[in-house]
């Protein structure tokens, strides 16, 4: 009922492209979110969900974040997770998109889960190193061993909690870091936290499900008002975050 109600608001409040007056945001929506291409690398996207949705494998979850509100059981049949637990097609073509138009170099990701998302990104630039990081072992293996099967070899897997990988990345910055995982309120702002000395001037961090609860909703709104933060786009589904300098602070609704 809060994701309904929370859309609906939303949609009253949310614009397209004519809203937008900041030059840099109106091609980020204009040449990218309502890019209207049929990539070649969509079937790829759409062949990645349709191989997980085919799946007999059952999986042993290990659930570090939030949970899922449909699944509750340790047991998970990889098919069932595909549409409670993975980046929906729409949104995966959105997340190879921005990659693709932004050019990503370097990409964090938190929260592998079946690897939709991250395959997405990767999609984006295949010269990019993509490090993706995962509580529960066995779909960590099994997102690993697709993204074997479908040849991206620019994509490492880590496992273990969140709070215990952070500090211990050696990484200076990266262009891209995707919060997927953990959709509580105190953990969203802790890890973004922790992440800001990653970020540099043009890095983007994209945060998934920003209205799954009212705590979610509340973190954004903490990270939206946040003094590093300059320009953020609510898409509803993900929210971008911008720290460029030259930019006005600002943030926007856009319906997609």
């Amino acid at each position: 009922m809060y994701q309904l109600l929370s859309y609906i608001k939303f949609l009253f409040k949310a614009t397209n492209h004519h809203g937008v007056h900041s030059p840099f945001v109106f091609n980020f929506v204009t040449k990218c979110l309502y890019d209207k291409t049929t990539h070649p690398e969509y079937h790829k996207i759409e062949t990645y969900r349709n191989t997980l949705k085919k799946s007999k494998d059952v999986l042993d979850i290990v659930d570090l974040g939030a949970g899922s509100r449909v699944l509750d059981t340790q047991k998970r049949a990889v098919k069932s997770m595909v549409n409670t637990s993975s980046s929906s097609v729409k949104e995966s073509k959105v997340l190879f998109r921005v990659a693709r138009y932004f050019n990503f170099e370097s990409l964090l990701e938190l929260g592998t889960s079946l690897g939709m998302g991250t395959y997405a990104l990767a999609l984006g630039n295949s010269n990019s190193q993509v490090m993706t990081i995962e509580g529960c072992s066995n779909t960590s293996t099994y997102a690993q061993s697709l993204f074997s099967t479908f040849e991206m070899k620019q994509i490492e897997t880590i496992i273990g909690s969140f709070s215990e990988i952070i500090p211990d990345l050696d990484q200076e910055s990266f262009d891209c870091i995707y919060f997927d995982g953990h959709h509580d309120k105190a953990a969203t702002i802790q890890y973004f936290e922790m992440l800001l000395p990653k970020a540099h001037n043009h890095s983007v961090f994209i945060f998934d499900d920003i209205y799954w609860s009212r705590g979610m909703t509340e973190a954004w709104e903490f990270i939206k008002s946040h003094n590093a933060v300059i320009v953020t786009v609510d898409t509803f589904h993900l929210g971008f975050v911008f720290f460029r300098k030259e930019q006005a602070k600002e943030h926007f609704r856009i319906r997609l």
